[in-house]
């Protein structure tokens, strides 16, 4: 794991905030094996073979955890973007369903 995204991540304001975003992180290195992370336009990044396949987007107020390359992937209710991407926003007091995401970043990033 890249020591830029981890000092990010702990470097946020709010608790449930840095929570959400070491969920998000674990279960990306956990769906897509050999995935390389930095940070790029001020958050982190995720890629598969040099192609971005989600990012981690803190906001004041709720965490966007977008998942790229997604044209092909059926998503959900809830999900807000163009076709070639799509996020979710996370707030306080929410429950994501990772298992959910994880499936969805599979399916997204199978083709990178």
């Amino acid at each position: 794991m890249n020591q830029e995204v981890t000092s990010f991540i702990q470097n946020l304001n709010q608790s449930w905030q840095i929570d959400i975003c070491d969920k998000l992180r674990h279960m990306v290195h956990e769906t897509i094996t050999d995935v390389e992370e930095r940070i790029q336009y001020k958050k982190p990044h995720f890629l598969k073979n040099g192609h971005y396949a989600a990012v981690i987007s803190p906001s004041k107020d709720a965490i966007a955890f977008m998942i790229m390359n997604a044209v092909s992937v059926e998503f959900p209710k809830g999900f807000e973007g163009p076709a070639e991407r799509k996020w979710l926003k996370i707030r306080e007091g929410d429950s994501p369903d990772y298992i959910l995401l994880s499936q969805l970043l599979a399916q997204a990033s199978g083709t990178l």
